[in-house]
């Protein structure tokens, strides 16, 4: 089975390859293509891949599914007065931890609500404890299949674990992964995409749809900048050259670096704040 994604204006694109090997060249395996066949290939040509109409049929309705569960949780959501953040990442980006410091920073001034994706474990949500907000655990391998990302139908059960009617600011901490996750609206009104300068400044040209979908770039772990070969410049010019829209935030989660910045930026999406008021 082959891999598919979604362009900007919704349509299904499937990439169907033979299991003993590539079609599109007729050569053996290990034996390399020849040159024109390569150089298509550099410049994005698709046109050896073999679309299944049927697969892409099924792939549309997958979406159109997940697109009314979206709809449908923006509308929960909105009508309790909650505007909600879809977190996402790579493993190991430092998403929990910068969460953790927001949650921190925010208790007593925002009324606070997580969803937390994993596909095992209640590690992060237990972490995440212990800061005044709702948490709702949410584990794709508990029957869901065990997916890569979260989609509209599962952020649509973990809101039952929680009352929305007490939250301003939601939370979606989305399963680390930079390819799935931007496919799937799960219903938030703003996207992020965290990203640690440990995982290379090449990162936005080798994941395009993952930053040209979101709001907003949180560039983490800056406090390790000294001690890498990380080309900062570089990595802003990559994330402006696929979203030249997106703001760009430099924070440290561990120091707390840059994060005033960010934790303004979540303070302003609240809509309204009742912490305090009788």
């Amino acid at each position: 089975m082959g891999r598919f994604h979604r362009h900007d204006d919704g349509t299904v694109h499937s990439h169907e390859h033979d299991h003993d090997g590539h079609q599109h060249g007729e050569h053996a395996p290990g034996e390399p293509e020849h040159p024109e066949h390569a150089h298509e290939h550099d410049v994005g040509d698709h046109s050896g891949y073999q679309t299944g109409t049927e697969r892409i049929e099924v792939l549309e309705r997958i979406f159109d599914e997940n697109d009314h569960a979206a709809a449908h949780n923006r509308e929960q959501l909105e009508a309790n007065g909650v505007v909600a953040v879809n977190i996402m990442s790579s493993p190991g980006s430092g998403k929990t931890s910068l969460i953790a410091r927001s949650l921190a920073a925010l208790q007593g001034h925002v009324r606070l609500g997580i969803v937390e994706g994993d596909i095992e474990t209640a590690i992060d949500a237990e972490r995440l404890g212990g800061y005044g907000a709702q948490v709702s655990l949410l584990n794709t391998g508990a029957g869901f299949g065990g997916e890569c990302h979260l989609d509209a139908p599962m952020v649509a059960h973990a809101l039952t674990g929680l009352d929305l009617g007490a939250i301003d600011l939601l939370l979606i901490e989305n399963v680390g992964n930079l390819v799935c996750p931007a496919e799937f609206d799960v219903g938030a009104h703003k996207r992020v995409i965290v990203a640690s300068v440990t995982e290379g400044e090449d990162k936005p040209l080798k994941y395009p749809v993952m930053f040209r979908v979101v709001d907003a770039v949180v560039v983490n772990k800056t406090d390790l900048l000294p001690y890498l070969d990380f080309d900062l410049d570089q990595f802003l010019a990559n994330i402006k050259l696929v979203n030249p829209t997106a703001r760009v935030f430099l924070v440290s989660a561990k120091t707390g670096e840059g994060l005033p910045e960010w934790l303004d930026w979540l303070h302003d999406l609240a809509p309204h704040t009742h912490v305090g008021n009788d």
